[in-house]
């Protein structure tokens, strides 16, 4: 077989959550051009109808669902019309995520709940959800950060908890799915890319990132769709329980 075939998703059916902007939209995109069906989620049903049409122009299969992860009812909800919009549940794109740079002393616990309930909480209820529907050989992908796994220079207590969180989450569940069950869950830490959670203060995270990174520079799209794909498809199907890094040499330094 070529080798490349290995990374086709050809009529497998994939959700992504927090695919209203960023770092999801292009996920979206990428699995769609490798054959994918993708169904989108997210909190915002006027930007997903907008992303969803534009994807549809391109000759993918799309079915979105506005959706709140944060609510467990909500996520089964969303897996519930997948399969009836589309048959199955193949892979899942664990992407939704939000986080403010706050002082620790001054977050509130409303704040913090907030960040936890989205970011970690919510990970788990979609990932639970898919879990109980996917077939053998599916795959789960959660989105964790950088600042999951190294000190970030910014206050962001809550995110980089969550973030972490994750991590620990993505060993948890291969651990007891990749046998049982033959679903693959793994994690993939973007470093920093100019999205829509990066806008406010880029000029500061800028200086960041050329200080702190080997290569000095903000990621784009087109270099983390790559290693979302290798994840989701047969290219990876003797990985699980792992962390794939894309940050520019952020964590080696």
């Amino acid at each position: 077989m070529d080798p490349l075939q290995a990374f086709r998703l050809d009529g497998q059916v994939v959700i992504v959550t927090g695919a209203t902007s960023g770092l999801g939209v292009g996920f979206a995109r990428a699995i769609a051009a490798v054959g994918g069906q993708v169904v989108l989620a997210g909190r915002r049903a006027e930007r997903l109808k907008d992303v969803a049409a534009d994807l549809t122009a391109t000759g993918a299969t799309v079915r979105a669902r506005p959706t709140d992860i944060a609510d467990p009812d909500e996520c089964a909800a969303l897996v519930d019309f997948a399969v009836a919009e589309l048959g199955a549940v193949d892979g899942l794109v664990n992407n939704a995520g939000v986080g403010e740079a706050r002082s620790a002393v001054k977050e509130t616990p409303e704040q913090f709940r907030q960040v936890i309930d989205i970011n970690l909480n919510g990970t788990f209820w979609m990932a639970q959800a898919c879990a109980r529907v996917m077939a053998p050989g599916s795959s789960i992908v959660n989105v964790s950060s950088v600042l999951g796994l190294i000190a970030s220079r910014f206050p962001q207590a809550a995110y980089s908890a969550s973030k972490a969180g994750v991590i620990g989450l993505t060993r948890d569940l291969a651990q007891q799915w990749s046998k049982r069950r033959k679903i693959r869950v793994n994690a993939l830490c973007p470093g920093y890319f100019r999205t829509e959670m990066t806008e406010d203060g880029l000029e500061q995270l800028g200086e960041n990132v050329e200080r702190n990174s080997m290569l000095a520079r903000f990621g784009t799209q087109g270099e983390i769709d790559p290693a979302l794909i290798y994840l989701l498809s047969r290219a990876s199907s003797y990985v699980t329980g792992t962390t794939l890094v894309v940050d520019g040499g952020m964590a080696a330094l």
